[in-house]
């Protein structure tokens, strides 16, 4: 599988990854740091942190047509520069504006990484090895989040959160140009993806590939699997890389330390969710793996709702890594994508489904600071404050894995169990 180079390209791009999950994930140990030395409130807090997502959201739009027409190879590393520079400034900030304009840097260099990988691996690994790459990908790349846990409170707290930055600045200028001269677009002459022994040249374009996008626009599928992905990833997504470390000290009163304890052990249930849908969906179906991830994600976010204060730091260690688990099946539903798709429209695709797993972890950061700051005015910082915002991704959770549930009535019977032969996602 990982024969001819393979190996290079994935470790290469899994290294991107990492940063990508460190930089998303990261104010939630710092917060306490930002609020104390900036002065913000929570709605400001929301709202600079979210502008990560909002602008890996909006360069989505682009990026999906750049990478079907120059490649990973070439538009990734031109994103990263941006993304270090994002990190320099964010280190370097004395207020909100510089504050903020670092973040959006930080998310319009991080948002190629994956789209970039995933568009990657299609033409250098055959396809039925892209459900296995996909999500070792994915599970290992996650492990970032583990990186913004405890490690990063340990590293704030002896040298300060914005040296991390700063040094964090020169670490993603090393995977640019990693990225740059590491990795290839498509195999290399003579080996084929799918490995036999001839020359494969470049795919050419699709000349039907704006009519084929508007054909997977018009799929109902899409929508439900993107509406999906903004209820369930962009969820998790929004309360690991923010809520979940403000959450943990206001509300149960943990030190830092501790609260960076909890989100790795959060991050573990990306990883193992990341590493595990992939089997899940292949044995039990893809679908079933999905409308069960729902359900864990509906209950995880409600527990948290209803904890009475100072709960026991073990049962939330178990309640965030469910909550972790829940939202880690990107790989699934880039399998749906690729059923909908052509070749030609893949990157474009793929990209118009990360938007709303992205741009609905933008909104509801920032809802969730508003909801908090509103519900501090008459309660200060604690589980009266928090409770309607959980029960706000409580219910999104619900409402989406609902209205997926057409999508998995109408299964094929390749979905049922696996076959060797076919493409999986």
């Amino acid at each position: 599988m990982f024969r001819g180079g393979r190996l290079t390209l994935f470790l290469v791009w899994v290294a991107a990854y990492v940063l990508s999950y460190f930089f998303r994930s990261a104010n939630a140990v710092i917060a306490g740091d930002l609020r104390a030395e900036l002065g913000l409130d929570a709605q400001q807090l929301g709202l600079v942190t979210s502008l990560f997502f909002l602008a890996f959201a909006l360069t989505q739009f682009p990026l999906g047509g750049a990478l079907d027409r120059w490649g990973s190879r070439r538009v990734v590393p031109a994103m990263l520069v941006l993304g270090a520079t994002g990190s320099a400034l964010f280190g370097l900030a004395g207020g909100f504006a510089p504050l903020a304009l670092g973040r959006a840097l930080l998310g319009v260099g991080f948002a190629g990484v994956l789209m970039g990988a995933v568009k990657a691996f299609a033409a250098c690994f055959p396809p039925r090895r892209f459900a296995t790459v996909s999500g070792l990908f994915v599970a290992v790349g996650s492990a970032g989040a583990l990186v913004a846990g405890t490690p990063l409170a340990l590293l704030a707290g002896a040298f300060g959160w914005r040296a991390v930055f700063v040094a964090g600045a020169v670490v993603v200028l090393a995977a640019a140009a990693a990225v740059l001269l590491l990795t290839r677009d498509a195999p290399p002459a003579g080996e084929r993806a799918d490995g036999a022994a001839a020359a494969a040249p470049r795919e050419a374009a699709d000349p039907g590939a704006a009519e084929g996008l508007v054909g997977v626009l018009r799929d109902h599928r899409f929508w439900r699997i993107s509406l999906v992905n903004l209820g369930l990833i962009g969820a998790v997504l929004a309360v690991q890389g923010l809520w979940a470390g403000p959450y943990a000290a206001d509300v149960h009163g943990l030190e830092p330390v501790a609260v960076g304890n909890l989100l790795v052990a959060l991050g573990v249930g990306v990883v193992l969710g990341n590493a595990l849908t992939g089997w899940l969906a292949d044995t039990f179906g893809r679908y079933l793996t999905v409308l069960v991830s729902g359900a864990l994600a509906a209950g995880a976010n409600l527990l948290l709702a209803l904890a009475p204060a100072g709960m026991s730091p073990v049962v939330l260690a178990v309640v965030y890594l469910a909550l972790g688990f829940s939202g880690a099946f990107i790989a699934v539903l880039l399998g749906h994508v690729r059923e909908v798709a052509t070749p030609g429209t893949l990157g474009r695709a793929i990209t118009a489904v990360n938007f709303f797993g992205i741009g609905g972890a933008m909104a509801l950061q920032w809802a969730m600071g508003a909801i908090v700051e509103a519900g501090a005015a008459a309660n200060g910082y604690g589980a009266l404050a928090y409770r309607p915002a959980f029960l706000l991704t409580a219910g999104l959770a619900v409402a989406t894995t609902l209205l997926y549930l057409p999508v998995a009535r109408e299964r094929r019977p390749a979905d049922r169990g696996p076959k060797p032969a076919v493409a999986e996602p």
